[in-house]
């Protein structure tokens, strides 16, 4: 199996598979993609449904078979997942507020910040107990890390309880004509503006250039995709991909279902290799460089 691991004189970059805890298929597909060193970063969801004790180990052989993989905490405040700390508020019965709820209350300042910090820190202590460690990076489920209000609670929790992790910044590197060409790219570019100043103000590193960011639903060529993602991306960026097999626990806790297969197929292919030999890009190794971050 061709690997994609960094070279001397590369562009290197993230490549980082979301969800993992979701559903044990996709589960298993982040898993193959590491064992074949097609992704170097994955993003563990503790209030994930499939996120025990069998799971956990299953990721932890994975990576030590593979200590080129970083792995990250998926911290999450969005339905219909449930918090971990019983009195958080505001909920959708005993689940998060849906995504636009979420923003909703955050652009218009109306979350309680040492609630969701104590949130985010009972998420991070899970991933330290089930992996002996804090996270190597912090991301966000549905970029809420990115949101008004929550991007403090989310970087002050950071800051304590995994002090030498960077955190995932979604600004884009693009045009502005390209950047308004992608409505979901542009709003998480204006969000990540304000992330990224807290996050200097912390000292928290942040990967410098993001990509990934699509409307799933037009169910487009991951392969098209993928090459506009590549273009312009910097030394030390990051594309965010959500590899999976779809499942019943799947369908029923997520939209995203079938174009997880397809992005799998792709990662998993000849293709996906050449395209990164054509574009002189190789993926970071985790054991070796962390270096490729901005403060």
């Amino acid at each position: 199996m061709t690997s994609v691991s960094a070279a001397g004189g590369q562009r290197r970059i993230w490549l980082c598979a979301d969800d993992y805890g979701m559903s044990p298929g996709v589960n298993r597909a982040i898993r193959e993609l590491i064992a074949m060193r097609r992704i170097n970063a994955t993003s563990v969801m503790m209030v994930g449904p499939a996120i025990d004790r069998a799971e956990i180990d299953a990721l932890k052989v994975t990576v030590s078979e593979n200590p080129g993989c970083a792995i990250g905490l998926h911290a999450t405040m969005t339905a219909p997942f449930q918090p971990m700390t019983m009195h958080f508020r505001p909920t959708d019965g005993s689940a998060f507020l849906p995504l636009g709820a979420m923003l909703r209350n955050a652009l218009l300042r109306r979350l309680d910040r040492d609630m969701m910090r104590t949130e985010f820190e009972a998420q991070l202590a899970a991933f330290a107990l089930a992996f002996g460690a804090p996270p190597a990076y912090a991301d966000g489920h549905q970029h809420v890390q990115s949101f008004p209000q929550v991007r403090d609670a989310f970087l002050d929790a950071v800051k304590q309880a995994a002090p030498d992790a960077w955190v995932r910044q979604c600004g884009s590197t693009g045009s502005l004509v390209d950047k308004m060409a992608n409505p979901k790219a542009a709003l998480l570019d204006a969000l990540s503006s304000g992330l990224r100043r807290a996050a200097r103000n912390r000292g928290i590193a942040f990967n410098p250039g993001f990509a990934g960011a699509y409307d799933f639903a037009r169910r487009p060529e991951f392969s098209s995709l993928m090459a506009d993602f590549l273009d312009g991306l910097p030394d030390g960026g990051l594309i965010m991909c959500h590899p999976g097999y779809v499942d019943d626990a799947l369908r029923d806790l997520d939209p995203l279902t079938d174009q997880r297969e397809r992005e799998y197929e792709y990662l998993a292919g000849s293709e996906f290799p050449r395209l990164l030999v054509t574009n002189g890009v190789a993926l970071i190794d985790a054991s070796v460089d962390l270096s490729h971050r901005t403060r």
